[in-house]
Formats: structure tokens, sequence, C-alpha cells
């Protein structure tokens, strides 16, 4: 590298061979400096994305940031997280007739608040979106000491910040804490959600496999589609000429064309031609480069790969297996949908939580997304309460409960299918 004093004492006039040698030297190291991050693999460049996640192959990087970006993975996303976040979480005990909803004190957690910086509702969508983005969904137990068994917090942590070994047949967590420090945490303080293919230690990423393709296809074909409204979802054309043009004529006359009537604001500007010049359009539309199938492909596999019915994200079908009405909507959503990811937190929790002395476990309760219509569940109620001389198998404040609506004076006796009420037996409250 020649200094600038070298320079100064070989380079006294313009133009000189030194000054320029050393001038693009230098504008060669300055534009290594800028793009070095690009390269590098520091964390947010294209390498690091790359290394991580990967490059699909559509030649797009799919990693949180860029698959939320695509909308039919953004709308999964939200209604995975928003139905689950949305549902309370019970606590119950066991009895011997079987069991009982109890009030716990890590209810507060679950249910309103399980760390000074996020509300419940904020920590159960961050779960699933760890889950259905890296396989596995991480929260630490922070506890009153390391002798205390008190729960104190529940912190989620996000899946890349977290290392999973196994130790003598148990896992081990290591993760950075706030002050940069490497803190091991023990598997009794990790509440560890897996998700499909878990090895006993770490799941498969969906962001790596089966989003890698399909989101990066969507990425592109948006990125296609923008391009293509920019230029004001008009085909390419040509210009055609009698005369023979040079090279130099035919690079000024594109670029005088682009800069006068490029882009969608000048895209309906009147042409000028000149010199016999003639404008031919060339025939190419969406349809036949695949656009509007693309995309719409797109967020059917995309529904797919998450287990939710297109027409749930705004994508609307001629036809639905998933049955008719709302009851039914909900029933299958919850059981072919949601329960894959609510039975590994109940289990995770339940194991970690509570030992198997204390008698307590924790379950979603999803009635309210269960639900059917108001004239469907008042039928419903008359036959679980007992009509037509018929026996019910619930009461009348146990009805009453589940719409949220007060006890009354002898609403817990269990009709036994007496009209007159006398053979009626008091089962109690719960």
């Amino acid at each position: 590298m020649i200094s600038w004093q070298e320079v100064q004492n070989k380079a006294r006039t313009p133009g000189s061979v030194v000054l320029k040698q050393w001038m693009a030297q230098r504008e060669a190291t300055r534009i290594q400096n800028a793009t070095h991050s690009l390269t590098d693999g520091t964390r947010g460049s294209e390498l690091y994305s790359w290394l991580v996640d990967g490059l699909s192959s559509a030649g797009k990087p799919v990693n949180e940031q860029t698959a939320l970006s695509v909308s039919a993975v953004y709308a999964c996303i939200g209604i995975i997280g928003g139905a689950i976040a949305s549902m309370p979480f019970h606590i119950y005990k066991r009895t011997e007739d079987g069991r009982e909803r109890t009030t716990h004190d890590l209810w507060w957690f679950f249910n309103e608040s399980p760390h000074p910086s996020w509300t419940a509702s904020a920590f159960w969508e961050y779960i699933a979106q760890s889950r259905l983005f890296h396989g596995d969904a991480f929260a630490r137990i922070h506890r009153a000491s390391r002798l205390s068994p008190k729960i104190v917090s529940i912190e989620p942590l996000h899946p890349s910040a977290v290392t999973v070994e196994q130790v003598d047949g148990l896992l081990r967590y290591t993760i950075i804490d706030d002050d940069a420090t490497l803190v091991t945490i023990d598997q009794g303080d990790m509440l560890h959600i897996p998700g499909i293919g878990f090895n006993g230690q770490r799941s498969i990423s969906v962001l790596r496999h089966a989003l890698r393709t399909s989101a990066g296809t969507a990425l592109a074909a948006d990125e296609y589609s923008a391009s293509f409204f920019a230029n004001s979802a008009r085909p390419d054309f040509i210009l055609t000429t009698d005369e023979k043009m040079s090279t130099d004529t035919i690079n000024d006359l594109r670029s005088q064309w682009q800069a006068k009537y490029g882009g969608s604001a000048r895209s309906h500007l009147p042409a000028v031609l000149q010199g016999g010049m003639k404008a031919q359009q060339l025939t190419m539309n969406s349809e036949d480069a695949q656009l509007l199938a693309t995309r719409q492909f797109q967020v059917e596999d995309i529904c797919r790969i998450f287990g939710v019915p297109p027409f749930m994200v705004g994508h609307q079908e001629k036809t639905s297996s998933w049955g008719q009405g709302i009851e039914q909507l909900g029933i299958s959503f919850v059981k072919y949908t949601l329960q894959r990811h609510l039975r590994p937190i109940e289990q995770e929790i339940n194991r970690k939580i509570w030992p198997r002395s204390a008698g307590y476990f924790a379950e979603f309760n999803t009635a309210g997304l269960e639900r059917g219509d108001l004239k469907t569940r008042y039928e419903a109620y008359r036959v679980a309460i007992g009509r037509a001389g018929e026996p019910g198998f619930m009461t009348v404040n146990e009805a009453r409960r589940i719409e949220n609506m007060k006890p009354i004076p002898g609403g817990d006796q269990l009709h036994t299918g007496t009209n007159d009420g006398q053979n009626a037996t008091a089962t109690g409250a719960e």
C-alpha cells in the first residue's frame, strides 16, 4: 500500500499514474469494507442467513423475518398462536372422584403474567411461534433460590439462544445471560416443548426444512409480482426499425426510453417515435408466467405445513372437508391442528412444575373454541339437564357456569328422570 506521503512526494501534477493507483487502491479498500458484512458471517448478514437458515431453491434466504413477510405464513402463525393465547389454562387437583378445579399460585403465571416483562398472551404466542418456526420452544423456570422449589417467574427464550446437550441421560441447557455470561440450566428448570423429529435433544427446524422451499418460492413470487406491477403490469415490448443502428445508439435509445417511460408513474405518457421506428408489444401475461397459479399454490402449501385450513387465512375454496358450520369448523381446528401443540405444552408443564405426589395438573380449556351457536348450545343443555322425563347428567348450575352465569338456589339438583322432582338427587356444588 502506497502511503499518502509518497503520493504527495511523487504525484505533483493532476493525472499522475501514482496518484491514480493510490486512489484506485483506496476505493477498492472502501468498497471491501462496505461489503464486508455481506461475507463475514456476522449476525444479520446474507452469509449468516444462508449458513443458519439456508437459501431456498428460489434463491431467497428464509428466516423468521423473511418468512413473516409472506402473508400466508404470517396468518398461520397468528391464527395458531392467537388461538392458544386466547384459551384459559386451568389447574386441577386429582381427587378420588376424578378431579376438581383449584386455585393455585401458578394460575397467575399461565393466565396473566409469567414474567415481569411478559403478559401471558404474548408468552403463549411467542412459545407457539418458536415451535412453529424452529421445532422447539424454550422457557426458563426462575426459582427463589437454587435450593427452593418455589417458582418466581417463567421466561421464554429464543431457540437459537439455547444449546442443548445430553449428560448422564439428562438434558443440560446453556444460554447467554443478560450480562453476557454463559449459564448452565438443569433439565428441571427449563420448559422444553419439542416438535416433529425430536431426537432426544432438538427437533427439526421448520424454517430450514418444510418452509425453506415453500416460503422461498412465495418470496420470489411476491418480488416478481411487485416488479411486474411496478412496470404498470404491462409485458415487455420491443422497438423495431428498418435502419441499421450501432451498439452505442441502441444502448443510448434503451436508456432514454427507460428514463422517459419506465415505471408506473410514467407508463401512460404518449411515446413519440422518429425515423420509422415502431413499438411492438410482446404477448406475455401473468397467466402465461403462472404468477397467479404459483401464488395460489404457495398459500395452500404453506397452510398444509402448519395444518391450517386455507379458508382460515382468507384463501377461498370451492369445497371444504372441514365440515359445515362454525361449530364443526371450530371442533375440527382444535382436533386436527391445535391439539398437536396443546398436548406437548401440557405434558411438559405437568412433568416439570408438579411432582407426581403433588396431585396437580393443568390443561387448556378448549370449550370456547368448540362452542356451537346459541340454538345448538341450548338444545344440548336441555338434553344434558334432562327433558321429557329423561335422566340428566348435568345440573342447572353446571350449565350456567359454562355460560358464565351465577348459580341459582336449588340448581345443584341432578334430574333422575322423574317429572315430580321427588326422587331428584342432590349432588352438591363442585
